[in-house]
């Protein structure tokens, strides 16, 4: 057994060892080898991590400096807050899988959007937010600032007008951990989330410029930079929740660099993991195995490479335990 290590921690190592509950364990602890051996991590949220409540570990892991970058979909960018402000009033749905569609009408007649077993309020939780960060866009908009999706979250969070609405323990969201370190965020796609289409309509509506808000081709130039400057020894690594987005967009920033940017030297991602239930298949990039992203110059032959089978809202909160020896 491991020293120093909580209860959770050792009834993993004790009963977590075949299948992929070996392959957990042994992604963990490369997770944890590249962090000690002074590696970088890089994790990637698509789905609904942020409605199943992932910060409640997450954020943990942010405190603790056990992730340096994040890249997420706009979707995670914002629910994180959501579930922040409105938590007492979303609804859960256990029965979900036995839904009429007349029942999905019922819950958009009464302001609730699903995302799974679960019922955002449109009013305590969108509405909320768009008031807020309204008038965050359209400061920089007066003055001709430019900013990120997830720069302009930042600056809503750390100025305090949310803390009204807190209805969970703020250490159980990891947007306000992130904003606290100002975390590295990447966010392709934003337009594809509610703040994303609200925002857009308001440029529809000419109130704002399409330009106060930076573009995924500039996330793509930042991050760029930031793999360059970041990339030295050790590396770092890659840790997939999901796939699609979130993890497609930033992983390909290492062939850019390559091919495009003619930066031969460039290191390749140095550790690969992927959590997904998604069936393995050469066709789908959520499904396709690590060693497809060999071909694509994405990872080295010698990158270790680990891939989970399994729903990521019971694995990630376990391997975050274990890196966090809890």
């Amino acid at each position: 057994m491991s020293v120093n290590r909580g209860p959770i921690s050792k009834f993993m190592e004790t009963n977590y060892l075949h299948f992929n509950a070996a392959a957990m364990m042994d992604a963990a602890k490369g997770y944890e080898t590249h962090l000690d051996e002074g590696g970088k991590m890089m994790i990637t949220l698509a789905g609904a991590m942020s409605t199943a409540e992932l910060g409640i570990s997450l954020a943990e892991m942010i405190r603790q400096d056990k992730v340096a970058i994040i890249s997420c979909t706009g979707a995670n960018l914002e629910e994180d807050i959501m579930n922040l402000v409105a938590h007492s009033h979303y609804k859960r749905v256990p029965n979900y899988r036995d839904l009429s569609p007349q029942d999905e009408w019922d819950l958009l007649e009464n302001h609730y959007n699903r995302v799974t077993d679960t019922c955002i309020p449109e009013e305590e939780a969108f509405r909320r937010l768009q008031k807020h960060i309204h008038a965050i866009w359209k400061d920089a908009d007066d003055k001709g600032e430019r900013y990120f999706p997830h720069e302009f979250m930042y600056k809503m969070l750390n100025s305090g007008v949310l803390e009204q609405y807190y209805e969970i323990d703020p250490k159980n969201s990891w947007m306000l951990a992130a904003a606290e370190k100002n975390l590295p965020i990447v966010v392709p796609g934003w337009e594809d989330s509610t703040m994303g289409n609200i925002f857009a309509s308001y440029v529809i509506k000419n109130e704002f410029k399409a330009t106060t808000m930076k573009s995924g081709i500039e996330y793509m130039g930042w991050l760029a930079d930031w793999y360059v400057k970041n990339s030295e020894g050790k590396g770092i690594g890659f840790f997939q929740i999901g796939g699609g987005i979130a993890g497609d967009f930033p992983i390909c920033v290492v062939p850019m660099l390559y091919q495009d940017m003619e930066m031969e030297n460039i290191p390749f991602w140095s550790y690969f993991c992927q959590i997904s239930d998604s069936t393995t298949s050469y066709g789908s990039y959520s499904g396709a195995v690590p060693n497809e992203k060999i071909t694509w110059g994405k990872l080295d032959i010698h990158t270790p490479k680990f891939i989970i089978e399994s729903d990521a809202t019971i694995v990630a909160p376990l391997m975050f335990a274990w890196i966090l020896k809890q």
